[in-house]
């Protein structure tokens, strides 16, 4: 086990090694996380609208 002062010599030579996203990069990336949130919200809603009135079709066709 290193000491503490050879620990934290360590850890921020590695830290200096980080590539740090562009202010660019993360707003892209984020933009892209709400897109694909909001087409999945979509996605789900239709296969859920599809489901629900396919099965009020078949209980109240073949329903007592």
């Amino acid at each position: 086990m290193a000491n503490p002062f050879q620990f934290l010599q360590q850890t921020r030579s590695e830290v200096a090694k980080v590539v740090w996203p562009t202010r660019r990069e993360v707003l892209v990336t984020t933009a892209m996380v709400f897109v694909m949130a909001v087409v999945a919200a979509i996605f789900f809603f239709g296969v859920d609208w599809l489901i629900r009135n396919g099965l009020e079709f078949v209980l109240t066709y073949f329903g007592s």
